[in-house]
Parts: structure tokens; C-alpha cells; sequence
């Protein structure tokens, strides 16, 4: 009588532990499948363009000694580029890589009001991947310091008409990475921070001029 139940208790603990190691095998299966995904580039050429604007005005500003002997030829080539960048991260690569954007709008008293808003991450949603995340906030973060060492150097070096084209494209690079930072607050705190600092508006606002005055300078 008791060999029976013996037996029937055995089979049903090596059945438990059966599932069990099913159910191991099956979150191992899902953290391979989530590694995969995360060093997956979903927006190859968003990735792309997200990098390319930015390393080619560096590029050009260090061998603007060779490409051309105008400081008028160098300063528009390089500030046309940021220019690109700065449209091209603030309304795709942002969108894409990590769904955040920013955006300037009127409201009903004609005052004038930034929006910072996160996208929130869901299964199928077309977000972008860890890996893509890295690149975009790599390239955010890394360009800016960058631009940073030249203003010093400029400075430095006393080289005035340099440090003008530095401080324009330090602008333009510090305003999107500004605006971002705001956008993965909203996604963190789940509500939006006050958008009408003085410091950040300011900012905003002078990169808004930036394109007029380019105007400007290839009238003249």
C-alpha cells in the first residue's frame, strides 16, 4: 500500500521539476531573444544620419586650414551642417532611435511655449533598440564636449573670428541635447517639467536665429 503511494509522490515531483526546468529554458530563450533585439539597428539610416552631420562639420572645422583659406567658406560649410544635424536629431533620429521630441508652439495668448515629450515603450511599438539608444545619445553627449575642447582651444589661442563659429556650433549642439535631457525627464517622472526656464528658452531661441542669419551671410 505504501509503495504505491511512494511512487505516485516520485512521479509527481519529477513532473514539478520537469516544468520547472521547461519554465528555466524558456526565460533563458526570452533573455537571448531580448540580447538579440537590443543589438539589433532597427533605422540603419537614421543611425546614420544621426552621426554623419555632426562628424563631418568636426572633421571640416580641423581641416578648414586646407579646404579653404576664406574664414567666410568654412564658417557657412559648417554651420550649414549643424544645421542639418540639429533639424535632422530634433525631428527624426530623436523620434526613431529613442521616441522622444521637442517642439516650439504658440498657445491661444500668443505667448510662446517649448513641449517636451516621451514616447511610451511598448511590445511592437517602432521604437528603437538598446543599441540605437547608445548611438544616439553617444553621439549627443560626445559632439558637444567636443565642441567644447575647440572653444578653449580658440580661446586660448586668441583666434576670435574662430571663437564665434565655435560658440554658433556649440549652440546648436547644446540645444538638442537640452532638449532631450527634458524629454527623458517627462518619460521618468510620467509628467512634464516646467518648460519655461530662462536659461533653456533663451538657448532655444538663439539656436532659432541661427538659420536667418545664415541667410544673411550668403546674401552678402
Amino acid at each position: 500500500m505504501i509503495f504505491p503511494v511512494l511512487c505516485f509522490v516520485f512521479d509527481s515531483c519529477q513532473t514539478m521539476a520537469d516544468d520547472t526546468e521547461d519554465v528555466e529554458l524558456d526565460f533563458a530563450a526570452d533573455e537571448q531573444e531580448r540580447a538579440r533585439r537590443s543589438a539589433v539597428i532597427r533605422h540603419p539610416l537614421a543611425s546614420f544620419f544621426h552621426l554623419f552631420f555632426r562628424v563631418v562639420a568636426i572633421v571640416a572645422y580641423l581641416l578648414c586650414d586646407w579646404i579653404s583659406k576664406n574664414f567666410a567658406s568654412c564658417f557657412v560649410l559648417i554651420i550649414t551642417l549643424l544645421s542639418f544635424d540639429f533639424w535632422s536629431v530634433k525631428n527624426v533620429t530623436g523620434r526613431l532611435l529613442v521616441g522622444l521630441r521637442w517642439w516650439n508652439q504658440i498657445d491661444e495668448d500668443g505667448r510662446s511655449l517649448w513641449v517636451f515629450e516621451a514616447k511610451k515603450t511598448s511590445r511592437g511599438n517602432n521604437t528603437g533598440t538598446e543599441a540605437e539608444a547608445r548611438i544616439f545619445w553617444l553621439g549627443l553627449i560626445i559632439c558637444p564636449l567636443i565642441w567644447t575642447f575647440f572653444f578653449f582651444t580658440s580661446l586660448f589661442s586668441l583666434k576670435i573670428k574662430w571663437l564665434s563659429l565655435v560658440v554658433a556650433s556649440i549652440s546648436l549642439q547644446v540645444a538638442n541635447l537640452y532638449g532631450y535631457l527634458r524629454c527623458k525627464a517627462v518619460g521618468q517622472d510620467g509628467q512634464s517639467p516646467d518648460s519655461r526656464s530662462f536659461t533653456g528658452q533663451h538657448l532655444l531661441q538663439l539656436c532659432a536665429q541661427v538659420k536667418p542669419f545664415i541667410s544673411r551671410i550668403n546674401i552678402h
